[in-house]
């Protein structure tokens, strides 16, 4: 039976904005209060999205979540109407309703936790939605996240779920941002590469200073055993806490893995050489730790053009390929070193370049988008089929964002009222599309 590594991309939501929200991503700080353009931001992913799918790769979408979120600010007092709870909200409390029509669930490396069968005790692929309990706008997504990950892999044959982590800063989870799954074939038991930015418990262990450490290895060890993954299985290793307070707030910022291949810069970890000897003495087959050193490339250019924010895939033909955000190739150290990688003798023999700049001024680059499922055969033919991409779907939903999205937003524009009712209108007619249920409160 053949395997596959399935790449599932969030949906970019009618209401993308920036609102500057989340303190650590350089990019979402420094972008604060531009005008967006939700129909182009959808439009580059589905864009994205549909060429790995025309490259042999399996390629799905998930659904974004229903904003403005009404029901948490009226759960925090704003009463009355929709209109009269966007208005007062706006008057009163200004900074959470922007939190409040936040379209960062695009980024569904942080939508969940995924460990394939060939890693689990009971066979199956097992799902734990992250609670991104650090931010406000983010903590607000992991219900619904879960209902729309079990509306899409929807058989509980060969599909579990798991309820996301308790809603502590303890049990801090970003989910897959923070994940790298290692094997020599996507359907053979591989290691789980957990990476985490601070221990909840040990008050001695190292922490950043100046911004927050999001994922707790707390958090990832609960992970590991909701998910029935054997200690041989794991690694846990520490994010260098120095470059967290550089604007790495997730570790997909400093390093991306792809069956035996880790790319990653010299300053991303803790303990390094020891945690990569326990990768190779699990792993037991050769690995490729391709380095990139601060002589080559700085903190600083990595964080701006997301170098490993990339995705890197496997070809049908066997390669393996880095999908990148132009803005790599704007930045010139970043591109000289990667017109110069594919020739290093790596795996790495191939760079493709996407513009996903809608998504990259709020701070989430092409491995941000995406969510990575490992499945079987067996197991794809068990999924949503209408959540797969080909060229009717990307139709559909073309033709579905070009209906329903405005071409500009503002952050004063959230408080409209109109914009509730364009967001339910289509949020009803995509679940439609996808065929994934009533998934939304405003549906219930």
């Amino acid at each position: 039976m053949k395997h596959f590594e399935a790449n599932f991309d969030g949906l970019v939501g009618p209401t993308h904005n920036y609102a500057g929200l989340s303190f650590g991503n350089v990019a979402s700080f420094s972008n604060a209060a531009q005008t967006s353009n939700p129909k182009a931001a959808a439009k580059q992913g589905l864009q994205k999205a549909k060429a790995l799918a025309d490259l042999g790769m399996v390629q799905g979408v998930l659904a974004p979540q229903e904003r403005p979120d009404l029901y948490t600010l009226r759960r925090i007092g704003f009463s009355g109407s929709d209109s009269e709870v966007l208005q007062k909200a706006a008057q009163q409390a200004p900074a959470l309703l922007n939190a409040c029509c936040s379209a960062s669930s695009m980024w569904t490396a942080n939508a969940a936790t995924v460990s394939p069968s060939a890693d689990t005790r009971d066979g199956k692929v097992h799902f734990t939605p992250a609670n991104l309990v650090d931010k406000l706008h983010r903590s607000i997504e992991p219900v619904t996240t879960g209902n729309i990950l079990q509306a899409t892999f929807n058989n509980d044959r060969y599909f579990k779920h798991h309820q996301h982590l308790p809603e502590h800063t303890s049990f801090g989870d970003e989910g897959a941002a923070n994940h790298t799954r290692f094997c020599t074939e996507y359907g053979h038991a591989g290691v789980e590469l957990f990476v985490y930015g601070q221990s909840a418990t040990d008050p001695d262990s190292p922490k950043p200073t100046k911004y927050p450490a999001r994922q707790t290895l707390e958090a990832s060890q609960a992970v590991s055993r909701l998910h029935q993954l054997e200690d041989e299985s794991c690694v846990f290793m520490q994010q260098n806490p120095a470059v967290i307070d550089q604007g790495v707030f997730h570790n997909d910022v400093i390093s991306v893995g792809n069956q035996n291949v880790l790319f990653y810069h010299e300053q991303a970890f803790l303990d390094t050489e020891t945690k990569f000897d326990e990768i190779r003495q699990k792993m037991n087959t050769n690995m490729h730790f391709v380095k990139v050193t601060t002589e080559q490339v700085s903190i600083n250019d990595a964080v701006r053009s997301y170098l490993f924010n990339t995705q890197i895939i496997t070809l049908p033909n066997g390669e393996m390929a880095i999908i990148a955000p132009t803005n790599c190739q704007e930045n010139p150290a970043v591109f000289a070193y990667l017109n110069e990688l594919v020739t290093l003798g790596t795996p790495i023999k191939q760079v493709r370049y996407f513009d996903v700049k809608q998504s990259m001024q709020n701070g989430g680059g092409p491995a941000c988008l995406r969510l990575r499922v490992a499945m079987s055969e067996q197991e794809i033919a068990a999924v949503n089929q209408n959540t797969l991409m080909n060229e009717g779907l990307f139709t559909s939903l073309n033709t579905w964002v070009d209906k329903h999205y405005r071409d500009q937003l503002t952050v004063s524009d959230l408080a409209d009222p109109q914009l509730v009712i364009e967001s339910r209108t289509a949020l009803d007619e995509l679940t439609q599309i996808l065929k994934l249920g009533s998934v939304y409160q405003f549906q219930r």
